[in-house]
C-alpha cells in the first residue's frame, strides 16, 4: 500500500493518493531509496500533489538516502512553487544536504535568483551557513557561478540580507578575491560596496 502511495504521488494521481491515505497508508512511509510520497511528488514537480500531501500532514523534513528532502531538492532544482509550499509549511531550514549545505547554498551556486529571494525573504535561512567545504552561499555563487546577471542579483540579495562578505574559504580566500581572480567586475563592485 505504501509503495502504491509513492507511485501515485510520483504520477501526480491525487485521487489515488487520497484513497490510499483514507485506507490507512502511512503518509511518511519510504521506498527503498528512502523516498516518501511527498518527496516523490517533489522530484516530479507535481505541485498540487505536494500541496495535498502537506495538507494531509506529510513530514516534509524527512531526507531520502541521498540526504535530500522537499526543501533541499526543490531549492537545488529551482522548483519555486514547491519551495514556497515547503517554507509556508514550516520546513526546517537548518537541515543540510550531503554536502552539509542548506537549501540556500545550491540555489545560489546554480543561479536560481527566485529561490534565493524566497528563502532570504520568507524563511529563517542562515545566510552565513558554512557547508562541508567551508563555503557560504556567497562563496558558492562567486566560485561556482559564471558572474553573469543572475549571479550578480544573487550576490546582491545575499549581501542585502546580511551575508558576511569577509567569510573566506578554507584557504583564507575571500569572495572578493575569488571575484577578482575570475574577472567578475560587477560582483567585485557589489562586494566592495558591502565592505569587502
Amino acid at each position: 500500500m505504501e509503495q502504491q502511495l509513492v507511485t501515485a504521488a510520483t504520477e501526480g494521481d491525487i485521487k489515488t493518493v487520497l484513497e490510499l491515505l483514507e485506507g490507512g497508508a502511512d503518509i511518511n512511509a519510504t521506498n527503498n531509496q528512502g523516498v516518501t510520497a511527498v518527496m516523490a511528488a517533489t522530484q516530479k514537480n507535481n505541485v498540487e500533489t505536494v500541496k495535498t500531501l502537506i495538507e494531509q500532514g506529510a513530514d516534509i523534513d524527512i531526507r531520502n538516502n541521498n540526504m535530500d528532502n522537499v526543501l533541499l531538492y526543490s531549492g537545488a532544482e529551482g522548483l519555486l512553487e514547491i519551495v514556497k509550499l515547503a517554507v509556508q509549511a514550516g520546513a526546517d531550514t537548518t537541515i543540510t544536504n550531503r554536502f552539509g549545505g542548506t537549501a540556500l547554498i545550491p540555489a545560489s551556486d546554480r543561479g536560481h535568483v527566485d529561490i534565493v529571494e524566497e528563502l532570504l525573504t520568507n524563511s529563517d535561512t542562515d545566510v552565513n551557513h558554512l557547508n562541508n567545504l567551508h563555503w557560504t552561499a556567497l562563496l558558492e555563487a562567486v566560485i561556482l557561478g559564471d558572474g553573469r546577471e543572475n549571479y550578480q542579483e544573487i550576490v546582491q540579495l545575499l549581501v542585502d540580507h546580511g551575508a558576511d562578505v569577509n567569510i573566506s574559504d578554507r584557504d583564507g580566500v575571500t569572495p572578493l578575491e575569488h571575484a577578482e581572480r575570475r574577472g567578475f567586475k560587477e560582483i567585485e563592485r557589489i562586494l566592495k560596496e558591502a565592505g569587502a
